[in-house]
C-alpha cells in the first residue's frame, strides 16, 4: 500500500516544480480549485466527498491522498466515505454498461461499413 503521509509530502514538493516549469497549468488548476468554494452551497464535507469519489473514478492517487485527508478534517466519517466511494462504484459500473453499448454499435457500424 502506498504512504499516504509520505506521497502528499511528495506532492507538495512536486506540484510547485511543476509550476515552475508550466506555471499558468498550476494556475489554472488553482482557479478552478478555488472557484468550486465561492458560492458555499456546498459544505467542505461535501464537496470534499465529492472529490474522493471522482479521485476514485479518475484513478488519480494523488487526488485520492489529497481529498481523503480534506475530507476527514472537514469532519467526513468513514461510513461516509465509503458511501461516497460506493456511489464512485455505481458510477463506474454504470458507465461501463452505458460505454459498453456504444462499443457494440461501433463494431456494428464497422460491419456494415459505417
Amino acid at each position: 500500500m502506498i504512504d499516504w503521509s509520505a506521497y502528499r509530502h511528495f506532492l507538495g514538493q512536486a506540484v510547485p516544480a511543476f509550476a515552475t516549469l508550466s506555471p499558468g497549468t498550476v494556475e489554472g488548476l488553482t482557479t478552478l480549485d478555488n472557484a468550486a468554494k465561492t458560492t458555499n452551497r456546498l459544505d467542505a464535507k461535501t464537496r470534499e466527498l465529492i472529490a474522493l469519489a471522482v479521485a476514485v473514478t479518475t484513478r488519480c492517487d494523488g487526488c485520492i491522498a489529497v481529498h481523503s485527508k480534506a475530507a476527514v478534517q472537514a469532519g467526513a466519517t468513514k461510513e461516509e466515505i465509503a458511501e461516497a466511494l460506493g456511489v464512485a462504484v455505481a458510477l463506474n459500473a454504470g458507465a461501463a454498461a452505458v460505454y459498453s453499448t456504444r462499443a457494440l454499435d461501433a463494431a456494428e457500424k464497422a460491419d456494415s461499413g459505417a
